[in-house]
C-alpha cells in the first residue's frame, strides 16, 4: 500500500523562481504561465529545445526509435530505386517499340490515301472520257502494293 505524507514547504525562497513569491501556498498562485514563458524564449532556441527532451525518452527506446526509421527510410529507398527502374524500362520500351511502330502506321496511312486518290482519280477520268476513248473500262482496279506485302 502507498502511504500519503504532507510535505511542508520550507521559508526559504528562491526570488529567482517565478513560481515562488511571499504570499504563495499550496492552493494559490499569483504568477502566471505567460510570464515564464516569456522570460524562456530568449534563452533557448528550438533546437536545445528539443535536444533536451531526449533525456526524457529511455536509450531503449530511442534506439528501437532509431532502428525503425531506418528500416523505414530504407525501405522507402529501395522502393524507389526499383519503380524509378520500372519507370526507366517502360519508358525505353515504349521508345524503342511504339515510336518505329508509330511511324510505320503513319506511312501505312499516307499510302492507303494514296490508294484512295488514285482511285478517285481513275473514276473520274472514266466518267469524264467519251464512251470511245483511250481509257478502257476496267472491272478490276489493282492499287499500289508496299514492298514486303
Amino acid at each position: 500500500m502507498v502511504k500519503v505524507e504532507i510535505v511542508e514547504e520550507k521559508e526559504q525562497h528562491d526570488s529567482r523562481s517565478p513560481y515562488s513569491s511571499a504570499s504563495s501556498s499550496r492552493t494559490s498562485s499569483s504568477v502566471s504561465l505567460s510570464s515564464v514563458g516569456s522570460e524562456l524564449d530568449g534563452e533557448e532556441s528550438f533546437y536545445e529545445r528539443i535536444v533536451a527532451l531526449a533525456d526524457i525518452i529511455p536509450p531503449t527506446t530511442r534506439q528501437s526509435i532509431s532502428n525503425r526509421l531506418g528500416k523505414t527510410a530504407g525501405f522507402i529507398k529501395g522502393t524507389g530505386k526499383v519503380v524509378g527502374n520500372l519507370v526507366w524500362i517502360v519508358t525505353t520500351s515504349a521508345l524503342l517499340v511504339g515510336l518505329p511502330l508509330a511511324l510505320v502506321l503513319e506511312d501505312e496511312a499516307k499510302i492507303v490515301q494514296q490508294e484512295k486518290e488514285m482511285l478517285a482519280q481513275q473514276q473520274g477520268a472514266q466518267m469524264l472520257a467519251p464512251p470511245g476513248s483511250i481509257y478502257p473500262p476496267s472491272n478490276q482496279q489493282k492499287g499500289v502494293t508496299p514492298p514486303g506485302f
